[in-house]
């Protein structure tokens, strides 16, 4: 009886150690180094959980989970101000929600590190866990439409394998994080092999970043991206939808660019019932000034069921058709609405939260010159930069080649939070992944351009209304991510996954 409750007691501590090294581990990915530092606590979590393989799977999995929830219920704590203090939901529930989504998330983590019970060739157990690790993070990203938030790669561009994005993509940079933290946890047993592999590993993703498969080409491209700072409590208020319309239109007019952005949804109403003659009006300037203008808009769209509704970046091009985007991967819940859940958006107060999506392979934007070759630009709106694979896809199949990166985003929902850090990071791997510079224009932040590398250029502060006016330089060419998506490192995982279980048959 003793010996159980000591085992309990035992269990319980790990758990709530794990629960806390998890936290700290979100914590450190917003620190400058944040990707270096992941390591080593990785490190010390692997072998926390190690110390624990021989005990029961059940265990193993609770154990996974609660390293999984401290990490992700730090890391996305922020949805709590778009629950809460932003749509009204009662405080228990916001937080219950929360909870439940970390939850979700965690389980993900949870069942790729049982690969520490179930292995039994230790000297194969790290690439078994990096190659579990890869394929939940990719089943992450594409169950129920997926949410890959929060995974190790975005912070690598703080860390030592960024240059990796470029060949194999942010899966190959999880990937090594998870294998070489491993391997540190194996230095007192085999110093020579593990400490080999570690400083091999990183020296070569180090040289990496000494090739280039993209360059500059044409004049660099004048650049105004709108930062309006509206509260997103106001954003359907008649009175300050007005005063948006308002800031948004004189800010456009207030100055030529090659390219002038506003944010997602800047302009926050059916694009049918717009004021009348303000597209009329935008379009005059860009006709008269040889600017291109992209704006946030609600679009509609008709078929059989009616109009729907969908979140649209809206192109005006000089004497050029109109040109629209319409976001293809939508938000859960906050965009549309999963059979069985109306009940919990109805708890919360968010007009238009069920929209309509837009195709996959729609084309870029092309960004008209006087004189000069078009630039063409690959537009994503909010969320969808979370998505490498489908981006690398979309430019891979582009009818016309891609020049350029644009993000159009309103995160006034998460409030003072590391939301918006986050993903900027998510945009700067994006960079990396395709070589191509990114313009990102937000609400409150953070508005920014980046070049090819990811590196920011210029950036205005968050919550302060203003505009960042800039040159970029776009680029061609295309990198192996792009060329490949996720094959390479996908079919590494399941090789490595089958060869262990071969092995472990075998025993």
């Amino acid at each position: 009886m003793i010996d159980l409750q000591s085992a309990r007691l035992r269990n319980s501590t790990n758990a709530l150690l794990l629960f806390f090294l998890g936290a700290l581990l979100a914590a450190v990915a917003e620190l400058p180094y944040g990707g270096w530092i992941q390591i080593p606590i990785l490190s010390l979590i692997w072998w926390r959980m190690d110390q624990q393989s021989s005990h029961s799977i059940k265990n193993q999995f609770i154990f996974g989970m609660s390293f999984g929830l401290g990490y992700f219920v730090l890391g996305l704590w922020w949805i709590y101000i778009s629950l809460h203090d932003i749509g009204g939901m009662h405080a228990a529930l916001s937080g219950l929600a929360v909870f439940l989504l970390a939850a979700g998330m965690a389980f993900f983590f949870s069942s790729a590190s049982l690969s520490l019970a179930l292995a039994k060739r230790k000297h194969l157990t790290g690439l078994i866990l990096a190659a579990s690790w890869v394929m939940i993070e990719y089943l992450r990203s594409v169950v129920l439409t997926g949410f890959p938030w929060m995974g190790f790669a975005e912070a690598q561009f703080n860390g030592p394998f960024a240059p990796v994005a470029a060949f194999f993509g942010g899966l190959a940079c999880t990937f090594l994080v998870v294998w070489i933290s491993w391997e540190m946890t194996q230095l007192r047993k085999n110093i020579f092999f593990s400490a080999t592999c570690i400083i091999s590993t990183v020296a070569l993703a180090q040289l990496a970043g000494f090739w280039t498969f993209t360059k500059p080409i044409g004049e660099p491209l004048s650049i105004r991206l709108i930062q309006g700072n509206f509260e997103q409590s106001l954003k359907f208020n008649p009175k300050a939808i007005e005063e948006q319309f308002s800031f948004y239109t004189n800010a456009i007019e207030g100055q030529s660019a090659d390219l002038i952005i506003t944010p997602e949804t800047a302009y926050p109403w059916p694009q049918s019932n717009l004021p009348a003659g303000l597209l009329g009006s935008l379009q005059h300037f860009s006709n008269n000034t040889s600017s291109n203008v992209l704006l946030g808009v609600i679009g509609e769209t008709g078929n059989s069921a009616g109009v729907q509704y969908t979140n649209r970046a809206l192109g005006l091009s000089p004497n050029a058709p109109n040109y629209q985007y319409d976001k293809s991967h939508l938000v859960p819940f906050g965009e549309f609405i999963p059979p069985g859940f109306h009940w919990f958006v109805n708890a919360f107060n968010v007009p238009m939260s069920d929209f309509a999506r837009g195709k996959q392979d729609q084309a870029p934007f092309s960004i008209i010159r006087s004189g000069k070759d078009a630039v063409h630009a690959a537009i994503t709106i909010c969320y969808e930069d979370v998505f490498g694979g489908e981006l690398a896809s979309r430019i891979h199949r582009s009818s016309q080649p891609v020049n350029l990166l644009i993000n159009m985003t309103n995160l006034a929902w998460f409030g003072e939070s590391q939301a918006p850090a986050q993903q900027l990071r998510l945009s700067q791997l994006r960079s990396l992944e395709t070589g191509l510079p990114a313009l990102r224009a937000t609400n409150t932040g953070i508005t920014a351009a980046l070049g090819p590398d990811g590196k920011v250029l210029s950036q205005l502060d968050e919550f302060t209304q203003g505009v960042l006016s800039l040159k970029i330089q776009a680029y061609s060419g295309i990198t192996p991510y792009v060329l490949w998506g996720n094959a390479p490192i996908l079919g590494l995982s399941c090789l490595l996954l089958i060869l262990g279980l071969i092995r472990q048959k075998r025993i």
